[in-house]
C-alpha cells in the first residue's frame, strides 16, 4: 500500500510525461524527504516512488498530447 496517492492532470507531467518525487503536488518538502527521482508516468498512466511509496496517477479522464 503506498504511503500517498496523488491524482494527476496532463499539465502536470513534463514534456516526457514524467514527474520528480518529492513533488510539491505531493506537499512534501524537499529537504525532508529523499532524492529527486524522475517517475514516467505516460508510460502506463501511473507510477511508484521508490523510496516514499507514493503513487502518481494520471486522473481518469486526462488524455496526453501525442508524443514522438
Amino acid at each position: 500500500m503506498s504511503k500517498m496517492d496523488i491524482e494527476l492532470t496532463a499539465a502536470d507531467l513534463n514534456q516526457q510525461g514524467g514527474i520528480f518525487c518529492p513533488s510539491p503536488k505531493a506537499d512534501m518538502k524537499l529537504w525532508n524527504s529523499h532524492p529527486k527521482v524522475y517517475l514516467d508516468v505516460a508510460k502506463t498512466g501511473e507510477a511508484r516512488c521508490p523510496y516514499c511509496g507514493t503513487v502518481y496517477r494520471l486522473g481518469a479522464n486526462e488524455q496526453l498530447a501525442h508524443r514522438h
